[in-house]
């Protein structure tokens, strides 16, 4: 039975357990995966079969192929740890050294572990450990020498994959019985069972690790990567565009106009090249055989050694592929499910559901240009000037509610009750947006925040997010620019795309609104559903909660309003962690 289907009648008082009797890891050193070091794994319906409040070490029983499984992720070189919620502890079920003795026995089934990590408190208790507040994976990453963004974490419902999202870490879903609906429409990633979970972590390292046999030996020497669609697409796009740089001499890049911004923040890039695509752009122009003679023509005097086409799961290549051959364009490199013919040199393939910037390093690996060691695949920007004095002190919260497709826009009248809520619960609230959305930004500051729509660029926006404590926004390009600076994103996720391709990559994030709504999946730039169901039913109360499990205290100065102590890492509760090698605490 799950624990938070139970009556909260009968929780009773968490004591504080430190179980640090074997306190202070070992320093570990890692041969470090481009991808992972590390695997984090519930124990109650992940690695074992859930027996509610077991203190008993015969009543454990191991999950289909987990053995197995987990000595896969051994010989790859990965780091295992355990991070379970155990409430019994809290609530007299049973003691310390049962949970030991049920421990060693999960070892002597499963093999040692390098930590366990175990929250010993009940819901009520508002720690900062207990999933899905991410304490635990924080201490877990910690606990085996690294960071949550390179840390994937496995569990059967939704607050394993929530506390790894808070975290920055990757989440994978294996649902059971217990699994609710919900949960699996939310997560980004399910997997059927353990074992198929460890199979496709290690293939998504894998595949950012290939070089291909076709160019060996030597640096490259010019590369076109292509990127022609929107800035967050393009901001997407960088570390494969970083591993590129990183092995060649010259880096063009060809952009679309909506892209050319966030070109220019790009690390590895040469020299930009904008030109809209007419079989890549939203709303496109028609086709101009002149326009795409003189485009063939530029393209030709790049004198490109290579070409690399970067797109998105719906788009195709090959239109361009086609150009490039004209344009003498020797070696071509995509991802391409429809037959290329001659156009392709390098036809790579990507199952549903990666990551985005995973998909383009992995056309990147199979074209033979992977990341440097001292480079992580993670968004990044260029250096960029300070942002604007008279905003204040950072620690801010940036509300950015608009979206170039209005089908994942934060309607008004919410976007108003959350910039509300935020300034009842004393967060200082900066609105932006862009020029034609001043009327919105206008409207929803006015309910507790300030207004910058339409006063600042790409460069500007990125600036004044790297100094805020979060970003509240859609899934829109400043939810990538935020995970580009490292800035914490509470996503209003519509979910028209899917989030395990699109959400904010590698930075703490909770996702809000409701992922099963019927404009699921349908890539539509306008709701297709009256009332926007999606987003419209989102309590500003859960943004203010959100930004509490990221650990983004309110202003310091600032009234609460009666708000009380933050469940993020920064929160309240007491000693909560138990940090050990292998055998349990």
């Amino acid at each position: 039975m799950r624990q938070d289907q139970e009556d909260p009648d009968q929780r009773r008082s968490a004591p504080v357990y430190a179980g640090a009797d074997r306190a202070g890891s070992r320093p570990v050193v890692i041969d470090r995966p481009v991808l992972y070091d590390a695997v984090l794994l519930d124990r109650d319906g992940t690695l074992v079969e859930d027996v509610p409040y077991n203190g008993d070490p015969d009543k454990v029983r191991a999950a289909p192929g987990a053995r197995e499984a987990l000595d896969r992720l051994r010989s790859a070189g990965l780091k295992l740890a355990v991070v379970t919620n155990q409430s019994g502890l809290a609530r007299g079920y049973f003691d310390r050294e049962q949970m030991r003795a049920v421990h060693a026995r999960i070892e002597e089934l499963l093999g040692r572990f390098d930590a366990w990590l175990v929250c010993p408190h009940d819901d009520s208790d508002g720690c900062a450990c207990r999933k899905p507040a991410p304490g635990l994976v924080y201490a877990a990453a910690e606990a085996v020498g690294t960071t949550p963004s390179r840390c994937v974490v496995v569990g059967d419902i939704g607050r394993d994959v929530e506390a790894a999202l808070a975290a920055g870490a990757a989440g994978v879903l294996v649902p059971t019985p217990v699994t609710r609906p919900e949960e699996v429409a939310a997560a980004g990633w399910v997997a059927r069972d353990l074992p198929a979970a460890v199979e496709e972590i290690l293939r998504r390292g894998a595949a950012v690790r290939g070089r291909s046999p076709a160019r060996t030996g030597g640096r490259a020497g010019t590369v076109l990567v292509v990127r022609s669609d929107s800035a967050g697409d393009v901001l997407v796009t960088g570390p494969a565009i970083r591993a590129v740089a990183a092995d060649a001499e010259r880096v063009v890049l060809l952009c679309g106009p909506r892209g050319r911004a966030a070109a220019t923040l790009l690390p590895g890039v040469d020299e930009i090249i904008e030109h809209p695509l007419p079989w890549i752009e939203a709303t496109p122009d028609p086709v101009d055989p002149a326009d795409i003679r003189e485009l063939t023509t530029h393209l030709a005097t790049v004198d490109a050694d290579e070409a690399i086409i970067f797109t998105s799961f719906h788009q195709s290549p090959l239109p361009l592929a086609l150009l490039l051959r004209m344009a003498g364009v020797p070696r071509i490199a995509a991802i391409s499910d429809d037959y290329p013919g001659s156009l392709l040199d390098v036809r790579h393939r990507v199952p549903v559901g990666v990551p985005e910037p995973e998909r383009a390093l992995s056309l990147a690996a199979a074209a033979g240009h992977t990341l440097p060691t001292d480079d992580e695949p993670v968004l990044r920007l260029r250096p960029q000037p300070a942002r604007p004095a008279d905003l204040g002190r950072p620690g801010y919260v940036v509300f950015h509610p608009g979206s170039a497709a209005s089908s994942r826009a934060c309607p008004p009248q919410v976007a108003e009750g959350i910039v509300r809520a935020l300034h009842a619960a004393g967060h200082r609230v900066l609105v932006t947006g862009g020029p034609d959305e001043r009327d919105v930004t206008a409207r929803v500051a006015a309910a507790g925040g300030v207004d910058l729509g339409g006063r600042t660029g790409l460069a500007e926006l990125a600036a004044i997010v790297a100094d805020a404590g979060a970003l509240v926004v859609g899934n829109t390009g400043p939810a990538h620019l935020a995970a580009a600076v490292g800035t914490p994103v509470v996503s209003l996720f519509a979910p028209t795309v899917p989030f395990g391709q699109w959400g904010p990559y590698r930075v703490p994030t909770v996702r809000l609104g409701d992922a099963g709504a019927p404009c699921r999946d349908t890539r539509a730039a306008h709701c297709p559903v009256p009332g926007h169901p999606c987003l419209s039913g989102i309590d500003p109360t859960q943004v203010v909660e959100a930004l509490r499990r990221v650990g983004v205290p309110p202003e310091p100065t600032a009234p609460t309003a009666g708000l009380t102590g933050a469940i993020g890492v920064r929160g309240g509760g007491g000693p909560a962690v138990a940090v050990t090698g292998g055998g349990g605490p």
